[in-house]
């Protein structure tokens, strides 16, 4: 399973549309946009996982394309380092 960060979405995303749009290129196993807190829309990015194969040929398919004019950035997400480097302290 491959997690990928879409970017560049129009405000008015909806999982739905997301789902709609991926699912040409395999099975959408989960998605989650980034919502505002106060307004629910979509603050313009959101995460999805696919399995690897088919992850790549979104990328392939949908990185740079139109959506609801905007175009799409797709690429996989990059692994975050957990926990903090640490720091010493000089006196």
């Amino acid at each position: 399973m491959k997690k990928l960060f879409v970017g560049s979405l129009p405000s008015t995303s909806t999982e739905e549309s997301i789902q709609e749009l991926f699912s040409h290129y395999g099975t959408v196993h989960s998605i989650k946009l980034v919502r505002d807190l106060f307004s629910g829309r979509c603050k313009g990015f959101g995460f999805l996982e696919m399995e690897g194969h088919e992850a790549r040929a979104a990328i392939a398919g949908l990185d740079g394309k139109a959506f609801e004019g905007s175009f799409l950035k797709v690429k996989f997400e990059e692994e975050r380092s957990k926990g903090h480097k640490a720091r010493r302290r000089i006196n």
